[in-house]
């Protein structure tokens, strides 16, 4: 199991705002960018099985899921390392690690669970090539940008926030990193009728566990016992995360994430994110939704 270090409360320092090159349109972190010619040059396999998201949509929970469902409901495996050690990004990378997370993919047997936050633009293009099995997971606008706000106040990783208006005008007009959320799970919801993606709903999964981890199962053409998979959805619960330091970042120092101001898992409950916002914030934030998502077929729900 990997170790835990105390977390002790030591208010950390933030760096200097997060510097933003655009990819294809898309504002990246500057460590992305500083080595994008080999992001896109990376080399999927055909077995490999990759996690996509917006920032702060689910991954971590997701990630827990097709890990339990990978090692067989073994907890002890699920255990052997913190999270973004066992699964790296395609294209990030953190100063605290030793290696790119695309190199430490490029050294894991198969099959891979491989994550990113990368719009679907800007997949490498070896994923499409060899029909890589895709699993996407949207959660609704306002529970993701709040989230989002409160990852930016607790990690030196990202630039100060300010105030949660400032933050609500950049996510609304893309200046954050990963761009528009609105680009992103559009652009995914129309690539799941060309590739091997399974697009689901954060809330869903919220609401009926078990029934979105039969999807999954289903998509990933595995079959197990019903015990199994009750235990599966027992130890990825909100609840049982929280409380498990592999999962919930508690094993990274305060400085670069630094939980007494904000939890990793705050709350993880759908609605909470309208909370946040004033009756004139809410006006303006619907009225903006309305018109970037006009002709979609994307529905998202707000509570469950």
């Amino acid at each position: 199991m990997a170790q835990v270090e105390e977390n002790t409360h030591t208010p950390a320092k933030k760096p200097p705002p997060m510097s933003i090159l655009e990819v294809g349109g898309v504002p990246l972190p500057i460590s992305s960018n500083e080595i994008w010619d080999k992001i896109s040059k990376f080399e999927a396999r055909p077995d490999d099985l990759i996690l996509a998201t917006y920032p702060k949509s689910g991954t971590t929970w997701m990630q827990e899921i097709l890990d339990m469902i990978q090692n067989e409901g073994d907890v002890e495996k699920c255990k052997r390392a913190i999270s973004l050690d066992r699964h790296p990004f395609i294209e990030l990378t953190f100063p605290f690690k030793k290696k790119y997370d695309f190199e430490m993919a490029l050294e894991m047997p198969s099959p891979r669970l491989l994550k990113t936050h990368l719009p679907s633009h800007l997949i490498p293009p070896s994923v499409w090539r060899q029909n890589c099995k895709i699993i996407y997971v949207a959660r609704n606008a306002k529970d993701c940008l709040v989230s989002y706000y409160h990852y930016h106040r607790m990690t030196t990783l990202l630039p100060d926030p300010k105030s949660l208006e400032e933050f609500c005008q950049k996510f609304m007009s893309g200046e954050v990193a990963y761009g528009s959320w609105y680009d992103h799970v559009k652009g995914w919801w129309a690539a799941k009728d060309k590739h091997q993606i399974l697009y689901l709903f954060y809330e869903d999964v919220k609401k009926d566990p078990k029934r979105e981890t039969e999807k999954i199962l289903k998509f990933l053409e595995k079959d197990i016992p019903e015990e199994l998979l009750n235990k599966i959805i027992c130890y990825t619960s909100f609840d049982v995360m929280k409380q498990n330091p592999v999962a919930n970042y508690t094993a990274l120092p305060t400085s670069i994430m630094d939980h007494p101001i904000s939890p990793f898992m705050r709350k993880g409950m759908p609605g909470d994110g309208k909370s946040f916002f004033t009756v004139a914030q809410n006006e303006e934030f619907d009225k903006d939704y309305q018109k970037k998502m006009a002709g979609s077929t994307l529905t998202f729900h707000t509570e469950i």
